[in-house]
Order: structure tokens, then sequence, then C-alpha cells
């Protein structure tokens, strides 16, 4: 296992070229701070560079939050804010490492393919509740997130004012639909009844009724 010293590159860090997509982006973005203690933890456990888009993310950000609040890519935790660290959202029987939740409940992972291909994003969807590789890498696939493509990506989970909505929750909710977006009558979330609710919670809920339907998680 590497040490720090090994993992922080200094002047290789992928972090100034992020900030410089983060700057370009059409939406809303704030890269949270993070908390003391975290960042070295987190980056050693992963066991990746801060050349990397994922190392950068996680040891010099708390996360990042795009579109107020819709997306919330995982860095080192915000206590503060209610986002947690990506080493303790993913457990022992995640799918890949998870990077990044989104307001429904939805995960991204980071996941290797076939043998010998290069990991790529994959993402479960409350709708679907299956997995779906994005087929982008790490980099690419938060670039396109944070120039634009999460529209389009989200154009049938949207209702009028979710905007507010997304706003209101903190980083640590969710929210849940009912009823649920993976069913006929749940499509149009505009009629559905919404709540906030713990992610963590959310997320089970999601993983639990995958699991029921389609014997996976």
């Amino acid at each position: 296992m590497r040490e720090l010293d090994e993992l922080v590159v200094g002047d290789q860090s992928a972090w100034a070229e992020i900030l410089g997509v983060v700057a370009q982006s059409p939406h809303i973005v704030e890269v949270l701070p993070a908390d003391e203690g975290m960042p070295a933890s987190c980056l050693h456990h992963l066991q990746v560079t801060t050349g990397s888009w994922l190392g950068a993310v996680t040891y010099l950000s708390g996360g990042i939050v795009v579109d107020g609040g819709w997306l919330r890519v995982l860095g080192s935790g915000s206590i503060g804010r209610g986002l947690t660290d990506i080493v303790a959202a993913n457990q022992p029987d995640s799918f890949g490492l998870v990077v990044a939740h989104d307001v429904l409940g939805g995960v991204f992972a980071w996941a290797q393919g076939s043998p010998g291909d290069a990991p790529t994003v994959h993402y479960f969807g409350p709708d679907a509740l299956d997995w779906q590789d994005l087929e982008l890498g790490y980099a690419a696939w938060l670039t396109a997130m944070l120039m634009g493509a999460i529209e389009p990506f989200y154009d049938t989970l949207r209702w009028p004012g979710w905007p507010a909505e997304v706003a209101a929750c903190r980083l640590d909710q969710g929210i849940h639909t009912l009823p649920p977006p993976w069913s006929k009558e749940g499509k149009d979330l505009g009629k559905a009844s919404r709540r906030p609710i713990p992610m963590t919670e959310l997320v089970a809920v999601h993983r639990d009724m995958a699991r029921q339907l389609n014997g996976i998680g």
C-alpha cells in the first residue's frame, strides 16, 4: 500500500484542470471545503494519486455540488453540509466505487466491466433499478456533467419547481417520491408525492426494490 507522500503529486495534480471546468460550467456548482483530517485518510484508503481526477476531488475537496444540489460528487466529506465522504459512502457489498449520488437516490459508481477494460462510471437510477454503463471514465463523466450533460440525462426525472425543492434538501437527504419513479404511475414526478428523507434510507429503498424485482442491487 502506497503512503500519502506517494499519492499527493503536487505540480502534477489534476485539481487546476478540474477547477477550470468548474469555472466554465453553465450550472450552479459549489466546491465544498474538506473537513480537517479527512482528505489524507480518504486518499490513502482509495490508493489513487492526486494526478487523477478522482484523487484530486477526494483530496482537495469535501465534494462538488452540481445544479443546486441535484448531483453530489463525493470527496472527503463535509460534516457541516451533511455530505458524506467517499469512503463512508461505500460498503463491502457496494457495486464498484460509489462516487456520487443524485437527489432522487440515484447512484454513480466507478467500476470495471470486462477484465482488462479501464473502469467506467455506471449509473443506478430510481426509474430503471438497474446498473447502466455510461462508458465514460471518471474524468470524462464529471466533465460531461459539469458542462451540461446533466440536463438531458435527467430530462424525464425533473418536475416543475424542482430547483426550490432540491435547494431545501440537506446534502445527506434525497427526495422520495410516491408512486416511485420505476412504476408506470410514478413516471410523472410532478404528480407524485415528494418528501425529503435521509439519503442512506433512499438509496436502500431503491436497492431493496431492485433485489425484489430484478434480483440485483
